[in-house]
């Protein structure tokens, strides 16, 4: 069976099209923390790189579809590590400029040669960032929180495979030239729509199985007006740490960041309801808000988490703390939810010199994850980097 150049593409953005309104669709359902929202935005632009391409082929003089698709099909995969990164609650700066620079050369770059660059105008442009992006996604897919799901291997292995494949493209872009038998017969359009359409699918099911194991469906986390009002969100968690780290380390002080998972929701709401599922999630953050320090800086920290950052005079007195919160919560959960009680983790982290905030952040959520997994130890300490 053959397929012309056109009828291929309208297959892979059939494919694409489909797969990405259903992951955007589900993002509206859910309360992810971020992650889902960004590897949404890599889906849409793996649509539009798709209707871009389509363009292409039946107008093979519209140069700028061809800027508009490799700038979108960069930002997809770079979307799809900035996605990684923020689901291992790494820092986002630096990586969402490169991501952006390497959209906009990778656009400018077939603008430049304009009309007269051909089919494979700015095409090392486009490989180049493809091949960093995603085999930078796949090492994020083996560490951190991220690296310790099985489902994230696989996204992790699918990653991989694309960077290997664009590295070997780009070789043999740059070594036997587009033109080249090699090139048409193992890299060319063809065998890579059929890649596309293979990975998209495979891309589509893994993120959406990460996800709704951080981001349960809406209806049972609703905040009522009083948890509104006492606790933030993650911005306003962001700035006030870094306040309070600027304080402190005026001082000489030490700043104790405590995570706070609650595992299991989602299992909860399928096995008992969501009514109960809604009862528990609700006690979690009043109990939190409640058991922590009057004068402490309480924030959610996702759909299942909160967070927890105040003046501490010691380790000691920062472990304490946790624990008081710990015992504090599963008694309330204990009362709320009739024996049903979902799996705590707390973690605790110490700033010390030159510590980000960000980086304090990050080593209390591994903590966190590492205790609700632990059948020994319920508050556990980490360093930040």
């Amino acid at each position: 069976m053959s397929l012309d150049l056109a009828s291929l593409l309208v297959m892979t953005a059939l494919v694409v099209n489909v797969s990405g309104v259903l992951f955007i669709l589900e993002t509206f359902l859910r309360r992810d923390e971020g992650a889902g929202r960004i590897w949404s935005v890599g889906f849409l632009a793996g649509m539009l790189t798709t209707l871009a391409y389509m363009i292409w082929a039946q107008s093979p003089g519209a140069w700028w579809a061809i800027a508009v698709g490799n700038a979108a099909f960069v930002a997809g995969t770079g979307c799809m590590w900035l996605g990684c990164r923020r689901f291992n609650g790494r820092s986002m700066t630096w990586t969402s400029v490169l991501v952006a620079g390497a959209v906009v050369a990778a656009g400018l770059a077939v603008a430049v040669e304009g009309s007269s660059g051909g089919d494979w105008a700015g095409a090392l442009w486009m490989f180049v960032p493809l091949l960093g992006f995603a085999g930078a996604g796949a090492v994020e897919c083996l560490r951190g929180t991220l690296g310790e799901s099985r489902t994230a291997w696989v996204l992790g292995a699918v990653l991989g495979f694309q960077s290997l494949y664009y590295v070997a493209r780009t070789t043999a872009f740059v070594t036997a030239g587009p033109e080249s038998a090699l090139f048409e017969s193992v890299f060319g359009t063809v065998n890579t729509s059929f890649l596309t359409v293979a990975l998209t699918i495979v891309a589509v099911v893994v993120t959406s199985v990460l996800r709704a194991s951080r981001a349960p469906i809406r209806g049972y986390l609703r905040r009522s007006a009083e948890s509104v009002a006492d606790i933030g969100d993650q911005a306003e968690f962001d700035a006030g740490l870094a306040a309070l780290v600027r304080r402190a380390s005026a001082r000489s002080e030490v700043v104790a960041v405590t995570a706070v998972r609650i595992e299991d929701l989602e299992q909860i709401s399928t096995a008992f309801g969501s009514d109960v599922a809604a009862a528990l999630g609700e006690a979690a953050r009043a109990g939190v808000r409640r058991h922590a320090p009057t004068n402490a800086l309480v924030a959610e920290d996702g759909a299942t988490g909160l967070l927890v950052a105040l003046a501490v005079s010691s380790e000691q007195e920062a472990r304490r703390q946790a624990a008081a919160i710990y015992r504090g919560l599963f008694d309330d959960l204990g009362r709320v939810g009739g024996g049903v009680i979902p799996v705590v983790g707390v973690g605790v982290a110490m700033s010390g010199n030159g510590n980000d905030p960000d980086d304090l952040t990050r080593a209390a959520r591994d903590s966190a994850n590492r205790a609700a997994r632990s059948v020994e130890t319920t508050v556990l300490m980490g360093d930040a980097e």
